[in-house]
C-alpha cells in the first residue's frame, strides 16, 4: 500500500486522521506519516497489520470477535465408589497441666533433694 493509497482509503471511508488512527489503534500522527510516506526524511512502510486493518474496516469488517462456543457434549463422568478408609484408634495423651501465668508464669525448677547429714558406712 503506497501513502496516497492509505489517505484515498481514509477519504473513501470519510473517517479524519483522528478516526482513521482510532479505528486502526494508531496515533494520529502515525497515520499522518503513513499518509505522508516518510518521518523525518526516511521512508515509512506501512506495516501489513495496518494494510489488512484497512482491508477489514473497508469490507465492513469491525473488531474481531470469537463465535459463541457450543456446550461441549463430554458425557458426564462415572462416580467412583468410595472406599472405606480403615479407622485407627487415636491414643489418648494424658493432659498436662499448664503452669499459671500469674503465679511466676512459665517454667519452674523443682527443689533438689537435700544430702543426707553424716557419712554413709560402707559395708
Amino acid at each position: 500500500m503506497r501513502p496516497q493509497d492509505f489517505k484515498r482509503w481514509r477519504k473513501t471511508q470519510h473517517l479524519s486522521q483522528k478516526q482513521a488512527a482510532e479505528a486502526l489503534g494508531l496515533k494520529r500522527r502515525v497515520v499522518q506519516y503513513y499518509e505522508k510516506g516518510e518521518r523525518d526524511g526516511e521512508k515509512v512502510k506501512i506495516p501489513r497489520t495496518v494494510r489488512l486493518a484497512c482491508a477489514a474496516l473497508a469490507n465492513g469488517l469491525a473488531e474481531w470477535k470469537p463465535p459463541a462456543a457450543a456446550k461441549p457434549t463430554a458425557k458426564p463422568k462415572a462416580a467412583k465408589p468410595e472406599k472405606p478408609k480403615p479407622e485407627k484408634p487415636k491414643a489418648e495423651k494424658p493432659k498436662t497441666a499448664k503452669p499459671d501465668k500469674a503465679k511466676g508464669g512459665g517454667k519452674t525448677k523443682a527443689p533438689k533433694p537435700k544430702a543426707a547429714k553424716g557419712k554413709a558406712k560402707a559395708g
